[in-house]
This record gives structure tokens, C-alpha cells and sequence, in this order.
């Protein structure tokens, strides 16, 4: 049986593992932004942390794209629980960061210490299970893996 394929591809190549670890840096620099803050009260790090989440939600809302034309393009790929593991962590992460956004953008620096810090440091945490389920769906399971070419 040939390896699950993923169906967003340029050149042959997958996609979506091209754009997942932008949302990832943009959270990860979101946290050490709120933890600069809750150490300085530098207001900087307030606009800097509001610009990082609006741009890791809309990273994340790419790769989310392309997992899910990969999810819908392979029925070997829905059949795998490891997907939707991934898939569901990180719909859960971008909700997350999508509140810690809106209650930034709507009540800045009170929104921070403790419930954006904490927040972020959640949405981490789960990146951390669903990088290690997607890890897992291409190292175990081999999807996105070109099938061997017979030698010649």
C-alpha cells in the first residue's frame, strides 16, 4: 500500500509543513513578549504581543488550510487518529490565541498578567502535543512521504 499522500503540494512537495512553524514562532514570541512585560511593565511588549498573535492567527490560519485540503485529499490520512489529535489540538490552540488576542486588542495591558501569560503558555503546551502528533504522522505513519522509487 503506497504512503498517505499529502494533496497540498508545490513541485511535489508538501506544504503545509512549510508554513506550520511561522504560527508556532509568532505564539512562542508572543510568551517571551508576556514574560518580558510581567518582568519590565514595558508597554512595548504590549503592542509587540497584539501584533504577534494577530500575525500567528493568520499563519496559523494558512497552515490550517493546507492540513485540512492534506486531511480531506487522502482517506488513508482521516483514517489515522494521530490526525486528529493534531488537528483538534491545534484548532484548540488557535481559539485560545484568538481570545488572548481579542482581549488584548480590547483591553491591553490588563489583559496580560496572569490570563495572556497563562494563556500563552497553554497554547505552548499544546503546540508541543501536536508538533509531536505531526511528527509522528510523517515519521510514523509516512504521510507526505514519497513512496521508493524502484531502482533502475
Amino acid at each position: 500500500m503506497p504512503n498517505p499522500r499529502s494533496t497540498a503540494t508545490i513541485g511535489g512537495h508538501p506544504v503545509h509543513p512549510i508554513v506550520v512553524p511561522f504560527p508556532i514562532a509568532f505564539f512562542a514570541a508572543t510568551f517571551i513578549c508576556d514574560l518580558i512585560f510581567w518582568a519590565t511593565s514595558n508597554e512595548t511588549c504590549v503592542s509587540a504581543s497584539v501584533w504577534l498573535l494577530g500575525c500567528g492567527l493568520i499563519m496559523a490560519a494558512l497552515a490550517a488550510a493546507l492540513g485540512f485540503i492534506d486531511f480531506t485529499g487522502d482517506v488513508q490520512v482521516r483514517d489515522l487518529a494521530d490526525v486528529w489529535l493534531h488537528a483538534g489540538g491545534n484548532v484548540a490552540a488557535v481559539l485560545i490565541e484568538a481570545y488572548n488576542w481579542y482581549s488584548r486588542y480590547q483591553y491591553g495591558a490588563a489583559a496580560i498578567v496572569p490570563t495572556g501569560l497563562l494563556l500563552s503558555l497553554l497554547v505552548l503546551l499544546v503546540l508541543l502535543f501536536t508538533g509531536w502528533k505531526g511528527w509522528q504522522l510523517v515519521n510514523r505513519h509516512r504521510v507526505g512521504v514519497a513512496d521508493e522509487v524502484p531502482a533502475e
